[in-house]
């Protein structure tokens, strides 16, 4: 029987090392006790040296088995990831070792394990080592230090099942393929069993003799639902050989990136979506399975994206789990970032294209393998065995490697290509054709990005500029067959090195915050999906917040049919999708520009002709001001002829239909409408009243394997629900229960909002935080721990 031991609890660390810490009989008792994953050392949130984490540190873990080895037991440590070069040693003697931070590693410690306790040992260098990608040159990240992902033991027979491969085919048939490796520890002898599950029913199992070091199995099965990002559909295989068994999750499906784009289950898919980069504010990569899972739900659910690029490395397996149980597509690819090395390098490099195939090949929502560095020159020699270690361990997935540079060497299946071309202007995308000729699968990997570097607390105008560059290339892809799909750069902004951001230690790339917080960027991907009613008006619709007063142009993000408009309550106009500007999104967005009506015909009194000239003027000069088209000025002197009116009554309609300086502040209403029903309702006005909201990602933490996090959002917002993109309330964070703030427990609200993290401790209980601002004196939202 196969059995798992977890050593992610009491840790002894110290962010130092000598020899002799390796000895069992070394006194840890100045150590600090920490638990996995853990950060080598917790970061400011910005304006921090880089090298301050960049040590080497020690850690020591006491376990016991008892009896195992007498038993005839194996036993194989296994670790997730640790950055950046791990050296093992148990009970003193030396175990092995591992170069690089994003690939899991695994010792066979059976012949140095004591029945009884144990000491294990790991000495890790943080430093940015030359042998080691990313590491080189210059490197636009932050690849942090610490055993960042989890740690365990596994209890195994003497001869032991090592890996399962199942690969499904035929799948568009009644009765789908299983073609299945097993492959053992030894050459054995036997028989072996496999049982296929849905959900706890069996429906299928056979029993077969063999006599091999792989078994390679195949049989067909009908009556299973395939896996799509609509349904993603699970099954469970179980291998049995002995007393030994493996259990793998995985998917029906077949995924196929063609010269006219993208196929899932013999069905044409647009992908679009966003780069996402693993780490968080403080403790860089840290965190446990249910933040990674929740980056997950972020981009699937919150964003309504169907892709996730995992840059520029591979991504906890938990991102990855949770992508097959939402239905979220991913490309993965090897650590890397512009830099190609020689010798040692290069031999890291090729190991991390096996270990990731390795273990993320059982993954339905992988479809794509990236076997170049990001970015980097081209390099034959090198990609020519990348290319083919990945087809030899994996023949199901294709290949792509993202460049910078167009009809560079394509040694992979798709063309996968970084496309800031977009700069504001009329040129958004490359011609396909430009890039990679007329045959290969494409694909646009990064766009935007550092091309409009946009924060949070940034001028309006800013903000939604930012959300137009990205409309503007997602239309752009939406309306080509030969873009396969479109991943924006990127999810979240990110620490970075002194040489990239915005010289505080950020990039500020995101259509989020770090703290998972959108801007309004995020609006533009959000409104593209279909499940759950949304509108984000990325005005605030206060002059005073433009140049000259004007408002400009008053974009609404959203996937209702049409919104309505009001001003001060009453009717003006209905707005509809801008096909005209974005005529491929599936949602367009409206552009809310008639917040005249008829009221120059019902409060002015107007006659219809002068009322419809003066109300064409005022609809352009509320966009544009005194730039408007000039055919507006001769509407504005028709008006004046036909109606009889004074330069006087002009003046005064202008000023209170569009300037408003020194009248009472208006109140817009928008009103989203779908299938002829009100969805969604936003109002924007002067702030006369604000509160600040609480929310949790989770009210219920369960402490399992490791600790576990929730992540507690704060928004501050006005009477209306708007939130306050200049507050910068200073906020103090306490807790009673068995939990902690990870990070500081005070600081300010940036951009108006902020969000930070809780862990348990290990013990039980409700946990109450309480949220305190002179503003708001001490709110609290309450938590339980089990």
């Amino acid at each position: 029987m196969r059995n798992i031991f977890h050593l992610n609890f009491d840790w002894k660390y110290t962010p130092e090392y000598e020899e002799k810490m390796v000895n069992p009989k070394f006194n840890d008792e100045n150590f600090v006790l920490v638990d996995i994953p853990h950060t080598n050392l917790e970061l400011p949130y910005n304006y921090f040296d880089e090298k301050s984490y960049q040590f080497v540190s020690c850690y020591r873990k006491l376990f016991v088995i008892e009896g195992g080895k007498k038993n005839g037991k194996r036993y194989i440590l296994h670790f997730e990831g640790a950055a950046n070069y791990s050296r093992v040693f148990l009970n003193g003697a030396f175990v092995g070792e591992h170069k690089g931070a994003y690939t899991p590693f695994s010792f066979d410690i059976t012949e140095q394990l004591n029945d009884g306790d144990n000491v294990l040992a790991v000495v890790l260098d943080s430093s940015e080592r030359s042998e080691i990608p990313p590491f080189g040159n210059v490197v636009d990240y932050l690849v942090y230090g610490g055993i960042y992902r989890e740690v365990w033991l596994e209890e195994v027979s003497d001869a032991y099942i090592e890996s399962v491969f199942i690969r499904t085919k035929d799948v568009l048939n009644n009765k789908k393929l299983i073609e299945t490796d097993v492959e053992f520890s030894e050459s054995v002898s036997g028989d072996i069993k496999v049982i296929l599950y849905d959900g706890e029913d069996v429906i299928y199992e056979n029993k077969s003799p063999f006599s091999a070091k792989t078994v390679k199995l195949k049989w067909r099965i009908g009556g299973v639902t395939l896996w799509d990002t609509e349904n993603p559909k699970l099954y469970t295989l179980k291998v049995i050989f002995g007393d030994d068994e493996k259990i793998t999750r995985f998917g029906f499906r077949e995924c196929k990136f063609k010269r006219d784009g993208f196929y899932l289950n013999g069905k044409k898919i647009k992908l679009f979506g966003l780069n996402r980069h693993q780490s968080y504010p403080y403790v860089g990569y840290a965190m446990p399975k249910s933040a990674q899972k929740a980056d997950a739900d972020f981009l699937k659910f919150n964003l309504g994206v169907n892709l996730a690029r995992t840059s520029h490395y591979p991504n906890s397996v938990h991102f990855l789990d949770r992508c097959d149980e939402i239905g979220l597509l991913v490309f993965t690819e090897m650590p890397g970032w512009q830099f190609i090395g020689e010798g040692e390098w290069r031999d890291n490099c090729i190991d991390n294209v096996r270990r990731m195939v390795l273990r993320d090949r059982n993954h339905p929502s992988v479809i794509l393998w990236g076997v170049r560095i990001n970015e980097g020159a081209d390099c034959d020699e090198l990609y020519e065995i990348t290319n083919s270690l990945a087809r030899e361990l994996d023949d199901t997935r294709q290949t792509g490697g993202v460049r910078n540079m167009p009809r560079s060497n394509l040694l992979e299946d798709v063309y996968t290509f970084n496309d800031f071309t977009h700069a504001g202007g009329k040129f958004v995308l490359l011609p396909a054709v430009a890039v990679t000729g007329l045959r290969a699968p494409y694909m646009v990997t990064e766009h935007n990005g550092h091309m409009y570097p946009t924060k949070s607390f940034d001028r309006e105008q800013l903000r939604t500029e930012h959300a137009l560059r990205h409309a503007r290339v997602l239309n752009k892809a939406f309306g080509n067959s030969r873009i396969s799909g479109v991943t924006g750069w990127c999810m979240s902004d990110y620490n970075t090195h002194k040489d990239f951001g915005s010289g505080d230690k950020i990039c500020y790339h995101g259509v989020s915050d770090m703290f998972r917080i959108p801007k309004q960027a995020a609006a533009v991907y959000s409104s593209q999906q279909d499940k759950t009613p949304y509108m984000e008006v990325l005005s605030s619709m206060d002059i005073g917040e433009h140049p000259g007063g004007q408002l400009g142009n008053v974009w609404v993000f959203t996937n209702c049919d049409y919104v309505k408009l009001y001003k001060n309550g009453r009717y003006t106009s209905t707005a509809f999708p801008n096909y005209k500007r974005f005529p491929h999104l599936p949602h367009p967005p409206i552009l809310a520009d008639n917040f005249i009506g008829d009221a120059l015909t019902s409060i002015e009194k107007l006659d219809e002709r002068t009322a419809a000239l003066l109300t064409d003027v005022l609809v352009a000069a509320f966009t544009h001001g005194f730039a408007m088209p000039p055919i507006n000025y001769l509407k504005t002197a028709a008006a004046y002829i036909n109606g009889r009116m004074s330069f006087s009554q002009i003046y005064d309609i202008v000023t209170k239909y569009i300037a408003n300086w020194g009248g009472t502040q208006v109140v817009y209403l928008f009103e989203g409408y779908k299938d002829g029903n009100i969805v969604k309702t936003v109002t924007k006005t002067a702030v006369t009243d604000t509160h600040l909201d609480i929310n949790a990602d989770s009210l219920t933490l369960n402490h399992e394997d490791t600790y576990d996090v929730t992540r507690i959002e704060l928004i501050e917002r006005d009477q209306n629900d708007n939130r306050l993109p200049f507050s910068d309330t200073s906020i103090k964070i306490s807790l009673r229960g068995p939990a902690a703030v990870i990070g500081p427990s005070s600081f300010p609200l940036i951009g108006g909002a902020r969000a930070f993290w809780i862990r348990t401790n290990g013990e039980k209980g409700k946990v109450t935080v309480y949220v305190e601002s002179v503003k708001y004196g001490k709110q609290k939202i309450e938590l339980l721990s089990q």
